[in-house]
């Protein structure tokens, strides 16, 4: 079953429930709006305030470099958003990606349960650091609480919008740049904890002898042909026992290519597609993965099931920090209202007239916002075509 009747049949249920046991819901402090469920609570305000004066000094000190970062983050994005559009017919730059679902244009599949828990803590990150330098900058937190838009959950910080108003710049920038920064942390950790489970790890107790197919994408040619699961042992006569010469392989494919496809569950045959991010490639629609073995008689011993849980906390890992760096890196687009057009709002403030800086703000938000939508409707609809 397509991924995307998962979220229709949560979408039904959560909102029958709601709907059914609405007074319950809201004498338990939770608003029910269709479609939003909104819980606020003033709880939690005590363990940031905790964090926030452990030391207000380096919370400032590691902000302004922080500010500094984003703001580099904030050119790279935009610069290669704006670059994206001369190379949109092979690769749009931008692609709606949502957890366990086939999205037409996207290039990037995320599974289901590692996408759900990655979206969890970009989330409570993202808002948690709004929140720990908003009381660093001494601003009144008015609550805290969880959201369900539809089906898409949420949390959020609720920070005074008044005594924000009335920070200084530099202060106004630490908490704008927060969120962010904290998704780069924990990205930054995520990655170094997926390094060294695969580098120093993983060799430790396997070696590598080829790939085996993690995903069949739904439609593709290699659709009702090809299994997840099965181990890929030749392609057109072509051997490998390492992922670099499956690489080395399929770059070679053309679209309407006939390839034989030899697995450890038989050899099959089909042509070949194009694939949707460069139409000069021929495309299968398969996922796959390194497939491991145990090194020498590692297989017979007691801790080899146990093991095996290291390439799935390798892959945790792994989305875990690819979302917390795209979304915190998409997040500082100088486009409102999201958190880096308050910033390029700010910056500009410094010396410009409030209807310059208004003009500008507006120019940039709208710029970016029509290159994310020409990239998303050029995407879905060659993927279709």
């Amino acid at each position: 079953m397509n991924g995307i009747w998962y979220y229709v049949i949560a979408f039904i249920i959560i909102w029958l429930f709601a709907l059914i046991f609405k007074d319950y819901l809201i004498k338990h402090n939770v608003e029910v709006e269709f479609p939003v469920l909104l819980w606020k609570t003033k709880r939690l305000r005590g363990f940031i305030d905790r964090i926030a004066n452990k030391s207000k000094k380096f919370w400032k000190w590691y902000m302004n470099i922080g500010i500094i970062i984003s703001f580099g983050l904030m050119i790279f994005m935009a610069v290669s958003l704006i670059y994206s559009l001369t190379n949109i017919s092979q690769t749009p730059g931008v692609g709606l990606v949502i957890p366990g679902v086939d999205i037409p244009g996207s290039p990037i599949f995320i599974p289901f349960f590692y996408g759900i828990i990655g979206l969890i803590t970009v989330i409570i990150i993202h808002e948690f650091s709004h929140g720990i330098l908003a009381r660093v900058e001494n601003v009144k937190i008015n609550s805290i609480g969880l959201l369900l838009f539809a089906i898409i959950p949420g949390a959020f910080v609720e920070p005074d919008e008044d005594e924000i108003k009335h920070l200084s710049k530099s202060g106004k920038l630490r908490i704008y740049a927060a969120g962010s920064m904290g998704n780069m942390v924990l990205a930054v950790i995520s990655l170094i904890i997926v390094v060294v489970l695969s580098s120093a790890v993983v060799p430790m107790f396997f070696h590598e002898d080829g790939v085996s197919i993690d995903r069949v994408v739904s439609n593709a040619p290699a659709d009702g042909i090809l299994k997840s699961g099965m181990i890929v042992e030749s392609i057109n006569n072509q051997s490998f026992d390492n992922s670099q010469g499956y690489i080395n392989t399929i770059k070679t494919f053309r679209p309407n290519q006939t390839v034989q496809v030899s697995t450890d569950q038989g050899i099959y045959s089909f042509k070949l597609g194009e694939n949707p991010n460069n139409k000069t490639l021929g495309y299968m629609g398969v996922q796959t993965v390194k497939h491991y073995s145990f090194n020498n008689d590692l297989g017979s011993n007691q801790l080899s099931p146990v093991l095996w849980v290291i390439f799935p906390m390798i892959q945790l890992f792994n989305w875990i920090f690819f979302l917390n760096f795209a979304i915190g890196s998409f997040n500082l687009l100088p486009m409102k209202p999201l958190d880096g057009g308050l910033m390029f709002e700010t910056l500009l403030s410094y010396k410009l007239s409030e209807k310059t800086v208004q003009l500008l703000t507006k120019f940039s938000s709208y710029l970016m916002l029509m290159i994310i939508i020409i990239s998303l409707i050029y995407g879905f609809s060659a993927a279709l075509l």
